[in-house]
């Protein structure tokens, strides 16, 4: 195992000490000596940043290198020598590991983890903000660190922990490890079954932290997944959607920085991720992922997200409401373009549209499409489009319709259906020039001829000659009805009935089914593997679903690992809301549902519920039982201290115990699947092996 082995004895599980000489003192004396050791080194310039403030690094690197001034300095400290050194042969030794753990806890100089404290901003190599450098990167404290972050209940609003803030670059290895995978569910048509393998073309919900989750996906999906779309938490504060909102920006990037560092690795070649966020770290985390080796930058969309309507106007005055959110997309060095774009009708017909062609049909009017989309025409394609148009007659739109007699939506409709044959027309001096200039005008109402730029147009023939600018250039209704969303998204309502989009309710966060489809369409084709790694409502699943591409979602909490698999049973049975009609949606598929086996996090979820002390001394009780305890918990000193314990406060008791759980063993390691102290059934043995394509 990755940790120490434990050994029962004294009414619970401890762990092998190597000596006693390398337990920590006890939480007073630690006090006692954090204080001392911070008054000792302040007295020295090199360890310090101009205001005063210690430097966390510094220290630790002195220590390593054994530098004279500092081990000279530590001597003269009694309590520190007593703790730090060992006499052997008359000579004080100094034990470099044990103060470099004493000065990483996060105890001594809590925030001071970069020289420049808790200030996140642009700086250069040697840590200068922008304003003494040109060369700038973006820096921020915690930046090195794994953020484990979120929770599995909504509830549970969890102070997101740096679990690794203390641990060594192969502790942190270990914490991201592949994790086994247990619980396995099939649903399809016919309900649950059953797992014996997974294969590539299964679509896949994972439950468990993203991050650990995206770490066990590595080795199967690394190169293989085409699209990456995330919603992550916004960082507004406000916690709505139910996950822990309420980052500082340093933890959020970090938290971000972690996730995305391992997901691009997921990606193809040919690869897109699509990052949705709002203005709260919208530039921040721009300048994150471009940052990214690997990925490069090609857009910044607007989504339309609300109305200018409710409670939001009534602070307009103090500052403009909020409307937008953006999708940032970043592509591999191989993506060669969008395959589609989803252009969108417009909802308002343009009154200007006021001529009827009379005698045009719609395959008549597909051919003449043809001919104009062409980059260039001849002689040859001028003459077949007045041919079609030689016995096209033009009307008033206003008499066609007073003959038809139509009403309300029957009116509209049968405009937008009738638009390959109804006409404006737009004044133009140059191609009036350009028509007067032609030996030959055919005797009909409407002809076509060759621009300048060798493309075709069409014009009124018996314009008025004595006008200036004659109104003689038609342009058909069908050409101006769609229109390409570009990179601000307005015509997509995302208020209103999405709520209720899949049959799953979730009033904030919920995403529509529109978004993904469009993203999905310009990125991926069918079979292509899509990414959520926050799955959230199970919007991007639905769709990838609907769209018979092959997904991975992946999501902690429990409420919304409910909505995502009760979401997808109903795409399977045929759900005919969101995209379903566009695509002609008719049910079936199936997907795989599975979790990382949880060994510590499950004591680390009830020491965040708790609310007594009282609770955390039994869940403590239990850690010590069936739990995995971290190499520097000296259980005979916590005894020894309970009182002072209880005299925490309950935010600080908690921040203690979880500080006491192995982080390697939030999830069970693959590497350990054997371990009969986890209790992997055979089965799952057998389906994660062949997972991991090891046996």
């Amino acid at each position: 195992m990755n940790n120490n082995k434990l050994q029962t004895g004294g009414g619970g599980r401890k762990e092998v000490q190597k000596s006693s000489k390398n337990d920590f003192p006890s939480p007073s004396i630690s006090r006692n000596l954090f204080t001392e050791l911070e008054k000792l080194l302040r007295m020295d310039s090199a360890y310090c940043t101009e205001d005063g403030v210690l430097i966390k690094n510094k220290i630790v690197e002195a220590a390593l290198e054994l530098r004279s001034d500092l081990i000279a300095k530590l001597l003269t400290h009694d309590g520190l020598k007593h703790n730090f050194f060992t006499e052997i042969s008359g000579v004080m030794v100094f034990d470099k590991v044990k103060f470099q753990k004493f000065v990483m806890n996060k105890r001594f100089l809590p925030d001071s983890y970069t020289s420049f404290k808790n200030k996140v901003g642009l700086t250069n190599e040697d840590g200068d903000f922008l304003s003494e450098s040109r060369e700038v990167v973006l820096s921020w404290p915690y930046k090195d660190c794994v953020l484990e972050g979120g929770q599995t209940k909504e509830d549970a609003k969890r102070n997101e922990v740096s679990w690794n803030e203390i641990l060594a670059p192969d502790e942190i290895n270990r914490l991201t490890e592949p994790k086994v995978l247990t619980n396995f569910k099939r649903y399809d048509a016919d309900g649950e079954h059953e797992v014996e393998n997974i294969s590539m073309d299964d679509n896949i919900i994972i439950k468990g932290n993203n991050l650990l989750a995206l770490h066990s996906l590595k080795k199967k999906y690394a190169g293989k997944v085409k699209l990456i779309y995330i919603d992550p938490p916004y960082n507004t504060g406000n916690d709505s959607f139910g996950y822990n909102d309420n980052f500082n920006q340093s933890t959020w990037l970090t938290f971000m920085k972690n996730r995305l560092d391992v997901a691009k690795k997921l990606l193809s070649d040919d690869g897109v991720i699509c990052v949705q966020c709002d203005d709260n770290e919208q530039a921040y985390l721009k300048v994150l992922l471009d940052s990214m080796e690997g990925i490069r930058f090609i857009n910044c969309v607007a989504v339309k997200m609300s109305e200018a309507s409710g409670v939001k106007m009534n602070h307009a005055k103090q500052r403009f409401p909020k409307l937008k959110e953006y999708i940032l997309i970043y592509v591999k060095d191989g993506y060669q373009g969008f395959y589609t774009i989803d252009k969108y009708k417009i909802s308002q017909w343009d009154k200007e549209n006021n001529l009827f062609l009379d005698g045009l049909t719609l395959e008549n009017r597909n051919i003449l499409k043809e001919l104009e989309y062409k980059d260039f025409n001849s002689q040859e394609d001028i003459d077949l489009a007045n041919k079609i148009l030689k016995d096209v007659s033009i009307v008033s739109l206003s008499e066609k319709l007073s003959s038809l007699n139509l009403e309300g939506k029957e009116f509209d409709s049968w405009l937008f259906e009738n638009a390959y044959r109804i006409i404006k027309t737009a004044g133009s001096s140059s191609l009036a020039d350009l028509v007067k200039s032609l030996k030959n005008i055919p005797e009909q109402n409407i002809a076509s001829a060759i621009s300048k730029e060798g493309v075709m147009f069409f014009y009124i023939c018996n314009f008025n000659r004595e006008t200036r600018q004659p109104r003689l250039q038609v342009i058909f209704a069908d050409s101006n009805i769609y229109k390409n969303p570009c990179d601000f998204w307005q015509d997509i309502k995302t208020t209103g009935a999405i709520a209720n989009e899949g049959g799953v309710n979730m009033k904030n966060g919920k995403k529509p089914e529109k978004i993904l489809h469009r993203l999905i369409s310009m990125i991926t084709q069918k079979q292509d593997i899509v990414l959520d790694f926050f799955g959230g409502s199970g919007t991007t699943a639905a769709v990838a679903h609907k769209m018979n591409r092959r997904y991975i979602s992946v999501e902690q909490m429990d409420s919304q690992i409910s909505l995502i698999t009760t979401r997808l049973n109903n795409v399977i049975s045929g759900d005919t809301t969101g995209i379903s009609k566009v695509v002609s949606w008719q049910g079936g598929g199936s997907f795989v549902y599975c979790e990382l086996a949880r060994a510590n996090y499950k004591f680390a979820d009830e020491i965040e519920r708790a609310s007594t002390t009282n609770e955390l001394l039994s869940i403590w009780q239990q850690t010590q039982e069936t739990g995995f305890l971290s190499w520097k918990v000296n259980l005979k000193e916590i005894d020894v201290n309970t009182e002072e314990f209880s005299a925490l406060d309950i935010e600080d008791q908690k921040r203690f115990l979880i500080e006491c759980l192995d982080k390697n063993l939030l999830y069970v390691p693959y590497s350990e699947i054997d371990n009969a102290e986890f209790a992997i059934s055979e089965n799952d043995k057998k389906i994660n092996n062949k997972f991991y394509q090891t046996k």
